[in-house]
This record gives structure tokens, sequence and C-alpha cells, in this order.
């Protein structure tokens, strides 16, 4: 029994430890992307340099994870990532969103637009909103008119 103890306690405890304190790292970083916050890219970066730091950093990546960045909403005109736009995009186009969060989610892109640059993908995802918007607009029409 002593020799099998031994065995878990020098092979399997250290693997499990570092996996725990692994994943215990990662979650501000699961947490921001979760709340689509707009710098979770520096937040990961914190979180894996809390890794080589020992966990030092980890309370700042965790704090920050939860902050709403008011500088940044100033500076750029949202408090979420680009990743929320596309994801809110997909779901727009695939019909699982109202017509209140579409016109909602294409003001918010509009309002981006004025302020800043926006990316590509982003400005293509705001003339796919337009389509999904008309399209919605002519079904309506037509439903109407029946």
């Amino acid at each position: 029994m002593a020799d099998v103890l031994a065995i878990v306690v020098l092979c399997i405890v250290p693997i499990a430890a570092i996996v725990l304190f692994w994943l215990v790292h990662i979650l501000p970083e699961k947490i921001a992307e979760k709340r689509h916050h707009p710098q979770k890219d520096s937040i990961k970066t914190l979180c894996l340099l809390s890794l080589v730091f020992g966990g030092m950093l980890w309370p700042i990546a965790w704090l920050w994870a939860y902050t709403k960045p008011i500088g940044y909403r100033l500076a750029y005109g949202t408090d979420k990532h680009d990743d929320y736009f596309h994801e809110m995009g997909h779901q727009a186009k695939a019909g699982k969103l109202p017509r209140a969060e579409i016109v909602h989610l294409k003001e918010e892109l509009d309002h981006l637009a004025e302020g800043r640059k926006l990316p590509q993908e982003l400005k293509a995802l705001r003339d796919d909103l337009e389509a999904v918007l008309s399209g919605a607009a002519s079904g309506d029409a037509e439903r109407s008119a029946s």
C-alpha cells in the first residue's frame, strides 16, 4: 500500500497540481472572452506572464477581466471586443436575433464607423446586417400585403 501511495504522491499529484495551477491562471482569460472584454488579448498576455512570474500578476489579470474599460470606450467608441460583433452578426444571419437587436447592432457599428476606421470584417458585417434588415423589411411588407 505504501508503494502505491508513494507512486501517486510522486507522479500524479505534481501533474495534477500543475494542471490545476494552469487552469486557475487561464481563468481571467476565459472570463474576459465570455464578457467580450475589448482588451482580452492583453489579459491573455498578462495571464501568460503570470505563469512565468509564479502567479504574482494573476490578481491583476483577474481584476482587469471584471472591469469595464471606460477609457477604452472614450477612445474607441465601444467597450466590447470585435469578436462580439462577429458573434452577434452570425446569430443575426442565422435568424436567431430579433429585429430590434439587429437594428441596435447595426447602429453600434454605424457609431463605431463615425469614430474610427472599421476593419474590413466589420464593414462587411455592417453590410450584411443592412441586407438582413432590408430582407426582413421586405418580408414584413409581403406578409402585411397578403
